[in-house]
């Protein structure tokens, strides 16, 4: 997610203990400075609120025959596919994260961070709650094995508490090159995200051409850039010169959107997979997910001055600070409690489970959510001294080392987001080992031990 707590566009991490957190969350609160864009906080806590809740939505765990199952609800409900075009927010997550980043580079560079370092800062964010999440998922797995617990299924939990890691690898690889991707915004402007929507463009092309996904891999990463350096364009006033920018693009990438949905081969939903010969819009992304972002972006940008006249209620404000104190900790976590009641309650007959998108289904709905929102409030609260940041000044490391950190703990997290509870490379016990162990030497050197720059 967003990251960077220290810098203009972020804020005070978890604690290990609630009223800790509190504390902290009021004292930001307060202690907000008059010149902070509180919209780019209100839009990445709006999002994360949506992806959870989303998830827990969409969430159906089964039992069949005695073995534990998880459906997604979109494969049965194809009527909701085009609802889907309001929760699929992972475009507005990478535009405040351009927004974001550029923020973040100009505080820091100011202070006389290099790029290095601030990569460094802004990785290390990401890296250390998802090592603690990791090594519970991982504990939590030989556990369960031990005691006796059936391993496929103990692999499936694994994998549906793990399954939003794919965010992270594509977010840190923006986040390693967003030095660069800022130049590239100075030097080229918008122009450069028209070259690589048309690099995501031909990737459309040679799936449909090829019928493989894999033809357009390019556009994992082309896609979710180019949204970025929309944001980055956003923070630099270049969409907000005049209000018929935005209309544009919220008119414009809709009809794009329908025009794409609705007579080209992209599937209407922007979650999940999609039957065939439709393209899916996520794995990899399409022009139907970019033009969704064009459409999101406008309204994003129209909403702007309700939302500023909005934030200016403190209690707002203070709703705001709390869940972005613990944005990535939330996100890591939500479907831990998901997997906690699919293996108690529902195994054991406790939450009955009916047909998914029968009336009892969906009455059934409320209870699991407010079940799930209670599992996941104290989980935040422990978990969430993990994304308190060590340090707001800047540190300096050698860019290889840096580079050497990422590069690691991108390999890691790669294989267990393409691989799933096996990983790619050979386990052990069950265990990815091969991929921990990359993830765990890139924090490492990550870590490390920095040095100050001279006054």
């Amino acid at each position: 997610m967003p990251d960077g707590r220290g810098d203009e566009h972020t804020l005070d991490g978890g604690s290990s203990r609630a009223v800790g957190l509190r504390t902290r969350v009021v004292d930001a609160a307060a202690a907000t400075p008059a010149h902070r864009d509180r919209y780019v906080d209100l839009l990445r806590a709006v999002a994360i609120v949506v992806v959870v809740l989303g998830h827990w939505l969409v969430a159906a765990v089964t039992v069949d025959a005695g073995r534990l199952g998880w459906v997604n609800a979109l494969a049965v409900l194809t009527w909701a596919h085009p609802l889907t075009w309001l929760v699929q927010v992972m475009p507005v997550v990478f535009l405040v994260g351009g927004f974001a980043n550029a923020a973040s580079w100009e505080s820091r560079g100011s202070w006389g961070e290099s790029a290095a370092g601030w990569v460094r800062g802004r990785a290390l964010r990401l890296l250390r709650p998802t090592a603690a999440f990791l090594a519970y998922v991982v504990a939590s797995y030989a556990v369960a094995v031990a005691l006796g617990a059936d391993p496929v299924v103990a692999r499936t939990a694994v994998w549906a508490a793990a399954m939003s890691l794919w965010f992270l690898v594509v977010y840190l690889v923006v986040v390693s090159v967003a030095p660069a991707l800022l130049a590239a915004d100075r030097r080229w402007g918008l122009w450069g995200v028209l070259v690589l929507v048309a690099v995501v463009a031909l990737g459309d092309v040679a799936r449909v051409v090829t019928g493989r996904p894999g033809a357009a891999a390019a556009s994992y990463v082309a896609a979710w850039v180019a949204i970025h350096q929309v944001g980055v364009a956003w923070r630099r006033g270049a969409l907000t010169r005049v209000r018929r920018h935005a209309w544009a693009l919220a008119g414009g990438g809709l009809a794009m959107l329908v025009a794409l949905t609705g007579w080209g081969p992209y599937a209407v939903t922007m979650v999940g997979a999609a039957p065939p010969p439709a393209l899916s819009n996520t794995a990899p992304p399409t022009l139907a997910l970019l033009a969704l972002a064009a459409a999101q972006t406008g309204v994003v940008l129209l909403l702007r001055p309700a939302a500023d006249r909005w934030l200016r209620r403190p209690r707002v404000w203070l709703a705001v600070v709390a869940v972005n104190a613990v944005v990535l900790t939330v996100f890591l976590w939500h479907m831990v409690p998901v997997v906690i009641v699919g293996t108690t309650l529902v195994a054991h007959g406790l939450l009955p489970q009916h047909d998914v998108g029968s009336g009892l289904w969906w009455a059934w709905r409320v209870p699991w959510l407010v079940l799930l929102a209670a599992l996941l409030v104290p989980i935040v609260a422990v978990a969430g001294r993990w994304e308190r940041p060590r340090s707001a000044r800047p540190a300096e490391q050698a860019a290889l080392t840096t580079a050497a950190g990422v590069v690691l703990s991108l390999a890691g997290l790669a294989g267990l987001g393409v691989g799933g509870p096996d990983g790619v490379l050979p386990d052990v016990g069950g265990i990815p080992v091969g991929e921990l162990l990359l993830f765990a030497a890139g924090v490492a050197l990550l870590v490390g031990r920095p040095r100050r720059p001279t006054d």
